[in-house]
């Protein structure tokens, strides 16, 4: 039996979870701030006791790939790679966009994601249904909260905006036409969404080596952009 240890950190919450062809077996999800290396060992310890697995019993490991939080997003993809070098075990890389997407495949609306970027900025991309999940129609983008709402103001399809940041600047998109916001429970890329997806792709062996799988960085991290900016360089 194929079981897949799903990693996800690209946001404030850190989550963890185990499945395979019966579906998820158990998921954990925290948020302790940015507190991501302190929390991720000890939730997949945990995880491993509820479900009663062994990690000697899975056969691939998956990340969420991001955008999200630098820090937070290096902790993940490090340590599913070190599962992954340890055991053997080939990889999968999911962005967090889509993972946000996928619950809510069966709405017939045009999906949008939008997710807390930091320095008054969202990471968002836009999806619609399709079968078995979700298509994304637009890559994943930087840019600011008033972008976002103008580019959605300007659309005519019906919209349903949902993820941490189309929450925390809630008060521009409540007065857009045609959007509806989703609820806070389904704001954040899941672990259980993780397994799922790469179920589906590990059955059709699209596997990725770990010295291969990278980090979805739409642009600098903010230490380097301070370094460069006390330097006097133009980033």
């Amino acid at each position: 039996m194929m079981l897949i240890l799903g990693i996800t950190t690209s946001t404030s919450q850190v989550g963890c979870a185990i499945g395979g062809h019966e579906g998820v077996l158990g998921s954990v999800n925290s948020a302790r701030g940015r507190r991501h290396a302190e929390t991720l060992t000890p939730a997949i310890e945990f995880l491993c006791r509820q479900t009663r697995v062994e990690l000697s019993e899975i056969s691939a490991i998956a990340v969420d790939l991001g955008p999200g939080m630098f820090t937070g997003l290096r902790v993940g993809v490090a340590a599913g790679k070190a599962l992954a070098y340890a055991r053997r075990l080939p990889m999968i890389g999911v962005t967090s966009l889509d993972l946000v997407a996928f619950p809510l495949r069966h709405s017939p609306r045009r999906i949008v994601c939008a997710l807390d970027a930091g320095r008054g900025e969202l990471y968002h991309a836009a999806y619609r249904r399709s079968p078995g999940g979700v298509e994304r129609l637009t890559e994943p983008v930087v840019a600011s909260p008033e972008e976002l709402a103008a580019d959605l103001s300007a659309r005519a399809d019906e919209m349903l905006l949902v993820g941490d940041g189309a929450l925390r600047y809630q008060s521009l998109f409540d007065s857009l036409r045609r959007v509806e916001m989703a609820d806070v429970g389904e704001a954040y890329p899941l672990a259980g969404s993780l397994v799922q997806l790469a179920h589906a792709r590990a059955l059709r062996e699209d596997w990725i080596n770990p010295a291969e799988l990278t980090p979805l960085y739409l642009r600098k991290p903010d230490a380097e952009i301070n370094w460069t900016t006390r330097d006097g360089v133009s980033s």
